[in-house]
C-alpha cells in the first residue's frame, strides 16, 4: 500500500512533493544531507540548514564566507547523490553572508530556498535571471507577509513562490515579542488565517497559485489535518526530525531532546536580539545567572549580534551542542520536543505522520455523515 496517496500533494509552482510535509532547515549542522535527502526520498521536502554550515571547515575562522559557500556547496551536491527529490535550503536574512549563500543555492539548482530571520526584500537581481530555485519567505505575521509581496512586485515585478507562516511554538529564533508567545491572539492558527486572506488577494491577481504552509508546534499527523483543513497547503516541522537516525546532529544532542521533560524548553533571551526557545541546560542556567562566555569573535555571521555586549557566542555555543558538547552549548527546540521519547526512521517517522492525518480524515467524515443523516432525519 502507497501511504503517500492518503495525503494531497503540495504543490510549488512546478515543483510537486508526494507528501505535503517540508522538513525544517535546522542551521549550524543538525538538518545537512544525510537528514535532507532521507526526508526527500519519503516524498516530502527536505531542506539543509545553511547558517553556520562552514563551522567544521579547517580555514572557517580565517575565512568564514568562503568556508560555508564551500560547506553549502557540498552538502547539496551529496544530497543529490543521494535523493531525486526535492531539495531546499534555509538562508536566514540575518546572515552577514546571505548574498554569498544564496548564490550558491541558485548556482547549484536547489529547488526551493527558505529564509526567515528577517525580511527579504533586497534579493541580488541575479537571483531573477534563474527562476528555477523557488523562493519562500518565513513570515510570523500577515504584516509581513503583505510587505513583502508589495515589495517584491513592485521592486522585481514578481512575487515569491510561497510562504510559511510560523507560529509561536517554533523552536529556536522567534519572530514574537515575549509577551506575544503564550498570547492565544498570536497562535499559528490565527496567523494563517491573516496570511491566507493577504495572499489570495495577490493569488488572484497574478493568477496563480501561492501555497502557504503551517509552522511552529505540529507535532502529529492529525495536527497536520487540522491545519490543512484552516486552508494550509502543507505543514513545516523541524522538530520531530532531530531525533531519527538520518538526523545530521549528534547522538547526544539527540538524546537532549528524548530526555527533555515540558518544564525543560524554555525561552531565553539569544545574543542577536530575538527570544528563542530552546531544552534548559546547564549552560543556558549559568547565562541566566550572569555569567559570561568568554570567546573570541573571529567573524559577525549575524547582522543583529553585538558580540562586544554579548554573554556568549551563539554560533559557538549551537555547534558545541550539535557535537555532543552541551555542557558548552545548547540545543534549540519547539514546544513540543518532550513528547518524543524514542529515536525512529525517517522512513518510520513519516509513516507514522500520515496513519495520523488518514485516521482525522476518516473521523473527520464519520462525523459530517452522522450530522448528514441526523439532519436528513429531521
Amino acid at each position: 500500500m502507497n501511504l503517500t496517496n492518503f495525503m494531497p500533494v503540495l504543490r510549488i509552482g512546478n515543483l510537486e512533493a508526494k507528501i505535503p510535509i517540508i522538513q525544517g532547515g535546522m542551521s549550524v549542522g543538525i538538518s545537512l544531507s544525510n537528514l535532507s535527502s532521507a526526508v526527500a526520498n519519503e516524498g516530502g521536502i527536505g531542506v539543509i540548514g545553511s547558517a553556520g554550515i562552514g563551522m567544521f571547515e579547517e580555514d572557517f575562522n580565517k575565512n568564514y564566507k568562503e568556508a560555508n559557500k564551500r560547506a553549502l556547496r557540498k552538502e547539496i551536491r551529496r544530497a543529490r547523490e543521494r535523493t531525486d527529490g526535492i531539495i531546499g535550503v534555509n538562508i536566514m536574512v540575518a546572515l552577514t553572508d546571505f548574498d554569498d549563500l544564496l548564490k550558491v543555492a541558485v548556482d547549484e539548482e536547489v529547488d526551493v530556498v527558505l529564509s526567515g530571520a528577517g525580511l527579504p526584500l533586497k534579493i541580488p537581481v541575479e537571483y531573477f535571471e534563474n527562476r528555477r530555485t523557488k523562493f519562500i519567505p518565513i513570515v510570523s505575521s500577515a504584516k509581513a507577509a503583505d510587505l513583502i509581496l508589495r515589495y517584491w512586485e513592485r521592486s522585481y515585478g514578481e512575487i515569491p513562490d510561497g510562504f510559511v507562516v510560523e507560529g509561536p511554538m517554533a523552536g529556536g529564533h522567534l519572530g514574537f515579542k515575549k509577551d506575544q508567545i503564550d498570547d492565544p491572539r498570536y497562535s499559528l492558527e490565527n496567523i494563517l488565517q491573516a496570511v491566507l486572506m493577504i495572499v489570495e488577494r495577490y493569488s488572484r491577481k497574478h493568477s496563480r497559485e501561492i501555497p502557504v504552509i503551517a509552522a511552529g508546534g505540529i507535532y502529529t499527523g492529525e495536527d497536520i489535518y487540522e491545519f490543512m483543513k484552516l486552508g494550509a497547503s502543507g505543514v513545516q516541522m523541524a522538530t520531530r526530525f532531530v531525533a531519527t537516525y538520518e538526523c545530521d546532529a549528534s547522538m547526544e544532542f539527540k538524546m537532549a531532546y528524548i530526555n527533555a521533560k515540558k518544564d525543560d524548553l524554555i525561552i531565553i533571551d539569544s545574543p542577536v536580539g530575538l527570544p528563542g526557545r530552546a531544552i534548559r541546560s546547564e549552560f543556558l542556567d549559568d547565562v541566566a545567572k550572569g555569567k559570561r562566555k568568554p570567546f573570541r569573535c573571529f567573524w559577525k555571521c549575524l547582522k543583529s549580534c553585538d558580540f562586544r555586549k554579548s554573554p556568549y557566542c551563539i554560533a559557538d555555543a549551537l555547534t558545541n551542542a550539535k557535537g555532543g558538547n552541551l555542557k558548552d552549548g545548547f540545543a534549540f527546540a519547539g514546544a513540543n520536543a518532550y513528547r518524543i521519547s524514542k529515536m525512529m526512521s525517517v522512513k518510520e517517522l513519516i509513516a507514522e505522520l500520515i496513519r495520523g492525518y488518514e485516521k482525522a480524515r476518516r473521523d473527520d467524515e464519520n462525523i459530517r455523515e452522522k450530522v448528514e443523516a441526523s439532519q436528513g432525519e429531521e
